[in-house]
């Protein structure tokens, strides 16, 4: 990789930046200053920017409680964003994979690996995700057929992809859902009649959300989670 490129991956600096950081002899490559930007860095290149060893960037992979009245957004004018809750350097970098509405809460899972998060995303890869509902009214038993054939929606062409219900209660349920259309859990239960009175993610694929973490925490996934997906 280009010096330049390489240091303007680990640092916030742009590469513009950089090259001037290079013409001021602030850079050394294996203690010695370094002016060509377009120098090749290999892994086993040591590299100080302003007298501070710079580390290669690693691909991260994240999970977040997401608290109620935080965004799954890079930027709003009137609500928190889950990046916004990361004390890391780059957060910008990250993409925030299944995104949730402002009052539902749960699992978010975030990574600056792109095909990674398209997996998550991405209703081929038939990730599935987990709700529990926590409905106005009570749930009828049919409802577990109807969300199983698929519900038209208002404002669709198409039904929903058949979805798994569990009742839990007569006010609660889990769903799982093969697809992220806007709103979906709300509009179904909407379509039958019922009102979603709170909403929680608990899974992506096979990664549940970490009992150990409160609302607004966040953990590396492990190996086995990141190769889950």
């Amino acid at each position: 990789m280009r010096l330049d490129k390489y240091i303007a991956q680990v640092t916030d600096f742009s590469r513009k930046e950089v090259k001037r950081l290079l013409h001021a002899d602030e850079v050394s490559v294996n203690g010695e200053l370094e002016r060509n930007p377009s120098r090749k860095i290999s892994a086993t290149d040591a590299v100080n920017l302003q007298g501070f060893p710079l580390e290669a960037p690693r691909t991260r992979y994240l999970m977040l409680y997401k608290p109620e009245g935080v965004v799954c957004s890079t930027d709003d004018p009137t609500h928190p964003t889950v990046l916004a809750l990361l004390e890391m350097p780059r957060v910008e970098r990250l993409n925030i994979c299944g995104r949730l509405d402002v009052d539902t809460t749960g699992l978010v899972l975030l990574t600056d690996d792109g095909q990674w998060a398209h997996r998550v995303a991405s209703p081929n890869h038939k990730t599935g995700k987990v709700y529990h509902v926590t409905t106005a009214a009570p749930i009828a038993a049919d409802a577990i057929q109807a969300f199983a054939d698929g519900i038209m929606l208002n404002g669709e062409r198409l039904p929903t992809k058949p979805a798994e219900l569990e009742i839990l209660s007569e006010y609660e349920a889990r769903v799982c859902l093969h697809e992220g259309r806007y709103h979906q859990v709300k509009r179904m239960f909407a379509a039958i009649g019922n009102r979603v009175e709170s909403l929680h993610r608990e899974q992506i694929g096979s990664i549940c959300l970490d009992e150990m973490l409160e609302p607004g925490e966040y953990r590396e996934l492990t190996a086995d989670e990141i190769a889950s997906i």
